[in-house]
């Protein structure tokens, strides 16, 4: 579908939408109906808000409805509130863009008008610094050439200027007549492809005699960007208010699910199997004691005739009494903790970039503990591993090799003599990294220049010419100007062949203006330029210098010309120039009239530009592999450079003690023979005495892999543990993120440029460095650091205390709300199996909102291990990756935890309490204490560090408690009069608290004790060694544990399917003999033929896309 705009005409304006921005998710109208419909799309809340209602069944409520519709509302509200908030903030930025005001042309006349009354058509006027309020296509500015600067940061990160043209058709008109300009833009509707604007311009007359003219991005100015350096601009509004490329862009990502998520809502699930199974066994038994004991009983008045739905009553009684299994709490606490993870991200001082002032940043508030279960990391090369400061090194000009005897060919002799004597192939070499860029030269009031580049590679490649004497001076439309000693040099730039990442090169068509010659100037990989070499061409000195300088880890482009007759151009431009017309198929058009013009080149040299590895990136990726993660590095550069940098930075291992395993070929039976000789080494590895240090992919060879051979290539992948894609395009990053996620692994994908986003939005856990290629990989990640190094914190602090703390927050919801269903259950056993609750609805809400949930959120501040203990010993990071802190194992525990408590605590209060002389509410009340008492020093036993805060959440609610109750004891019409003051003078109370807690924690106390002392885990080993340093033993049984830990998790490998049956241990929340995962097979097995195994594990994990 098209869009025409029709330039300056009011009469068509009305066709498309006005500039208003609209961010917001509710209006006042529909606030309340549209949030209670996002709420209860929730299966718990619809699951909550059912028992609400029937609670207000008098018939079957057991307790008030005040019991569940007060903590319902509660956190409802809490939701609803920040909902709103933000929703209102999202309104202030709107109002605040949309009352911005600017300059329009109206009936010839420049008028102010609001932003938000800018309409399609429009002719809209921009001054220096100006924010552009919509979508233009720039028809002229204040420089005499046509052209304008902007920053388009808030649009993609990318913090260079980018020079904007207006098209050929606007050159020349002056500022009065831009005012009364007419015409028609021909271009495709509203979409969000920053990158890319295939449309076509046509003047009327007299402007211009309807010539039609293509335009591309280059001349547009998007929403949000900024006018620099530029008196003023002016263009026509083509997209307007939320049909802007910026306003397509928006919109909310979809959610991720961490495994901790995904365990909950299983846990979750069989819980309330569980509960459906008690309602019906105790409804049902329920119902036979009605019929036959109950009638007997001369206080218990049944009818003889009952509703037809009799039956249902106390099974629907029971169903409301055991419907607190499910805590209605936890997602509000999860959320709540999960947000202050987020601001630990943001607060970390050590994770402070100082050389860029850059602070890490958690964007995704709702995964922090799935950095703590990261197996695999993806990621990028450039500005990620390396700092994306290039530097010129050396290069090869017509065969001659420069700067390979001091390093720095800007320094050698043999190059400066050849630059001094003009000597020709070094002096077009030296042109070429001058003009075939997109570099724009800036001129001080000093009269210094300095450059603006969009690629780190070519502002190395025009410095270091500079530096060798030809400077590119200015540029100014279509002419640019060189100065080679004191001779100036005009060249005009006829056409620009852009670089793409299927061509893999640039080239520019250039005139020189003294000899009227047309010349190819081109640069690009060495696949794609040697190629293109004219017939009889001798280019080998060219490979084997390409060869050379990624043996040393340097970055290659190819440099080559060629001459272009008249006729030959001006064939070609008319195609050129056809196929940039075209709306349709642009870009592929576009490639195939390249193809017609990039032949028979000169390759006149090779370029190396060094590009070093950032601090402390060899530290950080062998502590992360000691901690069980995999690597996979995806770059865009060759195959040598890529292996120079994995080897520099402790990616791979060399010979001997590491092997490298190659995939290559270009047909598919050449990869495929490569793929199975690689796979069948993996396979019978384990008995040689080499370890495979990793695997390398071209980039043909992954797309045949990934097109034709998935699953093999995906048993190959769990095999290995490191891999290195070269030559990957952003959709093959993806790709292979996705085919690790498929085998259930959890991935994260780090990088720092545009060509990252994808693969860092599809893998579980996305981070972006904020780099020197912009923030547009740090905008689209869920967390932003500024150095590669900060990602091992990230994961082994923040990571592990995340997960830790989140595994026993949500245990601990279920063992409550368990605990105090368990005592409702077992008084209704003792109670004619009739339903009937123990506790009263304001003690029940209380419970769940104040008296249980202050004390565990103070976990949030809880450190098992400090964090010096913590980098020390990256292999207790298993125990995360495993799962062992949260699976049905340690539920289990959980589980007969609360059931044991409940027993006691029921069990002791009624042979204390169960007399004649005790009221029911007192009896609630002991029981109540009890529960409390019990919870406050779980909370206290499962902490491993204390601080201020945490004493007094769990000692000041403790109290509070009583505060509380003596309050409410004081109200006669709380129907607890003077129960508490009874309670407290009665040393019967305080002999029951402390028989409860001895007969409850004194089983937990002795399992962990002996635990703690004679069945040590790792961890329990570095707590030792923390308290008591002094204890030289305890260190060498703790090198002896991690060896062990070591050498499990070598034989258990993240490598290797996964198939989760962790073993069951009860009552320990931190079993440390857990099995990471049961795969019933050992690494020999692991290793046997294919068939054999892709029928068991494996083909259950690997699911077909």
């Amino acid at each position: 579908m098209k869009r025409f705009v029709y330039i300056n005409d009011e009469l068509s304006q009305d066709s498309y939408c006005d500039n208003r921005i609209s961010n917001r998710k509710y209006t006042i109208l529909n606030f309340i109906p549209k949030n209670l419909w996002e709420q209860f799309r929730r299966f718990m809340n619809q699951y909550f808000l059912l028992i609400a209602c029937l609670q207000l069944w008098s018939l079957i409520t057991p307790v008030n409805p005040a019991s569940t519709w007060g903590p319902l509302i509660f956190i409802f509200a809490v939701s609803a509130t920040k909902e709103a908030w933000d929703d209102y903030n999202r309104y202030l930025s709107d109002k605040q863009a949309n009352e911005k005001e600017v300059w329009v042309v109206k009936a010839g006349i420049r008028k102010q008008i609001k932003a938000q009354d800018i309409r399609v058509g429009n002719i809209v006027w921009l001054r220096e610094n100006d924010e552009v309020p919509c979508d233009l296509v720039l028809i002229g500015t204040s420089e005499p050439q046509g052209i304008c600067y902007v920053e388009t940061a808030a649009l993609d990160g990318e913090t260079d200027l980018k020079t904007r043209v207006i098209p050929s058709a606007c050159i020349g008109l002056a500022s009065d007549q831009l005012h009364k300009i007419k015409g028609v833009i021909e271009c495709p509707n509203p979409d969000k492809d920053i990158r890319r604007f295939d449309a076509n311009i046509r003047l009327f007359p007299p402007f211009l005699d309807n010539d039609l003219c293509p335009l591309s991005i280059n001349n547009t100015l998007l929403q949000s960007c900024y006018l620099r350096n530029t008196e003023w601009a002016c263009g026509v509004a083509v997209y307007t208010g939320n049909e802007t490329k910026l306003g397509m862009s928006r919109g909310i990502p979809e959610p991720k699910l961490t495994a901790v998520d995904a365990m909950i809502d299983k846990l979750t699930g069989a819980i309330f199997l569980f509960q459906i199974v008690v309602v019906i066994v105790l409804g049902f038994a329920g119902n036979i004691w009605k019929d036959t004991e109950a009638r007997k009983q001369w206080y218990v008045k049944y009818p003889i005739e009952g509703p037809w739905y009799e039956l249902l009553v106390i099974p629907l009684r029971f169903e409301l009494l055991c419907s607190i299994m499910i805590p209605i709490s936890i997602k509000v606490s999860l959320d709540l903790v999960k947000s202050l993870y987020a601001k630990f991200i943001d607060w970390d001082e050590e994770m402070y970039d100082q050389d860029t002032n850059t602070p890490s940043h958690a964007a995704n508030t709702a995964i922090s503990e799935d950095l703590g279960q990261v197996e695999y990391i993806l990621t990028d090369k450039t500005g990620t591993l390396t700092e994306n400061r290039m530097i010129f090194r050396r290069c090869c000009i017509n065969g001659i090799f420069y700067g390979n005897e001091s390093g720095d060919a800007l320094k050698d002799v043999k190059l400066l003599d050849a630059v001094s004597n003009s000597t020709p192939d070094v002096l077009r070499f030296l042109i070429i990294m001058a003009i075939c860029n997109t570099v724009v030269p800036i001129k001080s009031k000093s009269g210094a220049i300095s450059y603006k580049a969009q690629s780190q590679d070519e502002d190395a490649l025009v410095n270091a010419a500079s530096r060798l004497h030809m400077v590119l001076m200015s540029k100014n439309g279509n002419t640019l100007q060189l100065k080679f000693g004191s001779t100036i040099l005009h060249y005009e730039i006829l056409d620009i062949l852009e670089f793409t990442s299927e061509r893999k090169r640039m080239s520019v068509v250039a005139k020189d203006c003294q000899s009227g010659k047309i010349c190819l100037l081109s640069k690009g990989a060495d696949e794609a330029m040697l190629p293109c070499a004219y017939a009889g061409q001798q280019i080998r000195t060219f490979v084997d210098a390409v060869e050379q300088y990624a043996q040393l880890g340097l970055r290659t482009l190819c440099l080559g010309w060629r001459e272009l007759k008249d006729e030959e151009y001006k064939e070609w431009s008319l195609m050129f120039k056809e196929a940039n017309s075209t709306l349709v198929d642009r870009e592929w058009k576009f490639a195939e009239v390249c193809q017609r013009l990039e032949h028979d080149l000169e390759i006149l040299g090779v370029t190396a530009i060094e590009d070093r590895l950032q601090d402390g990136v060899p530290e950080t990726i062998e502590t992360l592999r000691k901690a069980g993660i995999n690597f996979w590095m995806l770059t865009g550069d060759k195959q040598n450079t890529a292996i120079q940098i994995a080897l520099s930075c402790n990616f791979i291992t060399s010979e001997p003690k590491g092997q490298l395993l190659f995939i290559n070929g270009k047909t598919e039976d050449e990869v495929f023979r490569s793929l199975e000789r690689v796979l069948l080494t993996m396979r019978i590895t384990s008995s040689e005495p080499k370890v495979i240090s990793g695997i390398r992919f071209r980039c043909v060879a992954l797309e045949i892999v990934l097109n034709n051979h998935r699953e093999t290539f995906t048993e190959l992948a769990i095999l290995s543990r490191t891999a290195i894609c070269c030559r990957v395009t952003p959709s093959q990053k993806a790709q292979l993120v996705e085919l690790l996620k498929l085998c259930d692994y959890r991935t994260l994908a780090i990088g720092d440029g545009g060509n990252d986003v994808r693969m860092i939005q599809q893998a579980d856990i996305g981070v972006g460095i904020s780099g020197r290629e912009g923030l547009q990989a740090a905008r689209a990640a869920d967390y932003s650091i500024g150095k590669f190094r900060f990602l091992k914190r990230l994961i082994l602090v923040h990571g592990r205390y995340s997960y830790n703390r989140t595994a026993f927050l949500s245990q601990y919801s279920f063992y409550k709300s368990l605990m105090i269903c368990f005592i409702q259950i077992l008084f209704s056993l003792f109670s004619g199996v009739s339903g009937t609750s123990l506790f009263n609805s304001v003690s029940l809400m209380a419970y769940n909102v104040f008296y249980t949930s202050i004390p565990v959120l103070s976990t949030v501040l809880d450190k098992d291990l400090s964090e010096k203990t913590v980098m020390q010993h990256p292999q207790i990071l298993y125990y995360c990756q495993a799962g062992r802190l949260l699976n049905p194992s340690t539920f289990a525990g959980w589980f007969g935890r609360s059931l044991y408590h409940a027993i006691v605590v029921f069990f002791v209060t009624i042979h204390a309490y169960a007399n004649e002389k005790s009221e029911m509410e007192e009896l609630s009340l002991v029981a109540l204490s009890g529960c409390i008492w019990l919870q406050a020093l779980v909370v206290t036993l499962e902490m491993s560090s204390f601080t201020v805060l945490q004493h007094i959440a769990i000692w000041g609610n403790f109290l509070g408690f009583y505060a509380i109750n003596y309050v409410v004891s004081s109200l006669p019409s709380a129907g607890m009069y003077t129960i508490m003051f009874r309670l407290c003078r009665q040393p019967s109370y305080w002999i029951t608290m402390i028989l409860i807690v001895a007969v409850g924690m004194g089983p937990v106390l002795a399992i962990k004790y002996f635990r703690y002392t004679y069945k040590s885990s790792a961890i329990n080993l570095l707590q030792q060694a923390e308290r008591s340093p002094n204890r030289v033993f305890s260190m060498g049984n703790l090198e002896s544990q991690l060896k062990t830990v070591d050498e499990d998790m070598a034989s258990l490998s993240i490598n290797q399917p996964k198939s989760k049956n962790p073993v069951y241990e009860p009552l320990l929340s931190d079993s440390p003999t857990a099995v990471r995962r049961s795969l019933g097979q050992s690494t020999l097995d692991f290793f046997q033929p294919i068939q054999s195994r892709l029928s068991s594990s494996y083909s259950r994990n690997y699911k077909k896309s």
